[in-house]
């Protein structure tokens, strides 16, 4: 436990010491919410306000953006020579990528504050009850962890930084959800993806706690996808810190 907090702390400062990025990663998901409302909000007919509607979609894209960078900051880890020096203090890989990992999910908590109060700002109006404020908070948060260790993975895949970029392309898969649009109101080649696959059931989830909908079996389905994407990724982690340490 003391070498995951240290590893975290390590994970934070890092992050401070670049203020352009953590300003780009807390920003961009605040000019797309923005976008969406202002921009093409007008043009969306779904029966109700589209921030309304489209705010817990973008707090499921901000997950995502601010979770991508964990794979870059492995990647940097294990491309640096650093990580000879963590194994000469015996620090346990899983402890090393979980300070990334739990690094993440800090920067996510902060983002997802900012977002969350400008998204009131621009006229979004929750009607949850502490219950249902609670649950959207938990499934926000495992799937911060899900997306995190996943991207963690995919940092210890890939040998280049540039290589490890490519983790912002995982933000693409929720424009194919009903995170921006109902699934029903999409072609129906693309109907059988955007409704089967985890950012939808997660974003569905969300947005019906926040609202005060009843969400019926959603939530399990969401838990089930994102332990499942986190159970795997974690396990993907430790075999490829394994085999990139041999």
């Amino acid at each position: 436990m003391p070498d995951t907090l240290t590893m975290t702390g390590r994970s934070l400062r890092l992050t401070a010491r670049k203020p352009d990025a953590l300003i780009t990663a807390l920003m961009l998901p605040v000019l797309i919410m923005i976008v969406f409302v202002y921009l093409f909000g007008g043009a969306v007919d779904i029966g109700t306000r589209y921030v309304t509607y489209v705010v817990p979609g973008v707090l499921v894209l901000c997950a995502i953006t601010g979770s991508s960078a964990t794979a870059i900051t492995v990647c940097q880890d294990m491309t640096g020579g650093i990580i000879d020096r963590f194994r000469s203090m015996d620090v346990s890989g899983l402890k090393i990528v979980g300070g990334h990992v739990a690094g993440s999910l800090m920067r996510n908590i902060g983002s997802t504050i900012l977002l969350f109060a400008v998204a009131v700002g621009i006229g979004f109006r929750p009607h949850a009850s502490v219950a249902g404020f609670a649950g959207a908070i938990g499934v926000l948060l495992l799937f911060v962890l899900a997306v995190s260790w996943l991207c963690a993975s995919l940092g210890l895949l890939v040998t280049s930084v540039e290589a490890a970029n490519s983790a912002n392309f995982l933000m693409f898969i929720a424009y194919a959800s009903s995170a921006f649009a109902p699934v029903r109101t999409m072609p129906w080649w693309l109907r059988g993806f955007a409704g089967n696959q985890p950012i939808t059931p997660v974003t569905e989830t969300i947005r019906g706690l926040l609202l005060g909908q009843p969400v019926g079996a959603r939530i399990w389905v969401a838990v089930a996808w994102c332990g499942g994407i986190l159970i795997v990724s974690a396990a993907a982690s430790a075999v490829l810190f394994s085999r990139r340490t041999a």
